[in-house]
């Protein structure tokens, strides 16, 4: 088994047997610093947010070209020992066949997909589609996180977002990830999806904790550009300070 196949395989195990109040937690890196510091601190593995790496490279969220992120992927991916997933937004418009290569070439073990494109959300089967041409192309390579986006760009309706979740398991997703899910949703999708799943976690100290999201059927916990904007946030400040 190749070294990068290994690191996968540790990636998804981190998945399995997870007791209900203790989640898998995915800080989330925006460069290779960050990444450092969050392995560090002992993590045993990173998820990077596209938002995040977006705002360091200066760009609008949703707007970084995917040469960039695979760029920024790869410098994170180099700095750490611990495996690293990507949210890759939904897929840059390439084929399955080459944003697998991508990915791989990047050193991730895993990706994020968003089930939307320009805030609106995509045919379900043709995203099941594309997730098995995902999961063809990486056979056991890659972790598949499965964004469902019916929270966000949707009616909201967790009947309807239970619905695409099974139609991308079916389709070979390891994960489903409903952001944006109210906290009091989560055990209704919980009973209704198979396998993983994935809560977003909020830092402004308002939200469930990551053990409360666990306990409410989170498989795994991941904070978007959280993270980062706590860091900006926290850099402001010292730079005002020093204008005094």
């Amino acid at each position: 088994m190749s070294p990068a196949r290994d690191k996968a395989q540790e990636f998804r195990a981190l998945h399995r047997g997870r007791v209900p109040d203790h989640p898998l937690v995915l800080p989330g890196p925006w460069d290779a610093a960050s990444a450092r510091v969050c392995a560090a601190a002992g993590f045993p593995a990173l998820a990077v947010p596209s938002a995040g790496v977006a705002a360091a490279l200066g760009y609008a969220d949703g707007a970084t070209p995917a040469d960039e992120m695979f760029a920024a992927v790869a410098r994170i991916a180099r700095a750490v020992d611990v495996p690293v997933s990507a949210d890759v937004e939904d897929g840059y418009g390439l084929g399955a066949e080459e944003l697998v290569e991508r990915l791989l070439e990047a050193g991730a073990v895993g990706c994020n997909l968003e089930d939307s494109a320009g805030g609106v959300l995509k045919d379900p089967r043709e995203q099941a589609e594309f997730l098995a041409g995902v999961r063809a192309a990486a056979a056991d390579r890659l972790f598949v996180n499965a964004r469902v986006d019916v929270f966000v760009h949707g009616d909201g309706d967790p009947e309807r977002a239970i619905e695409r979740a099974a139609l991308y398991v079916a389709a070979g997703a390891d994960c489903v990830y409903p952001i944006l899910a109210p906290e009091a949703v989560l055990p209704l999708l919980r009973a209704g999806i198979q396998g993983p799943l994935n809560a977003l976690a909020v830092l402004d100290g308002d939200g469930p904790s990551p053990a409360v999201l666990g306990g409410l059927g989170a498989t795994r916990v991941t904070f978007g550009p959280g993270l980062q904007r706590r860091a900006a946030a926290a850099l402001r400040e010292i730079a005002d300070g020093l204008t005094r």
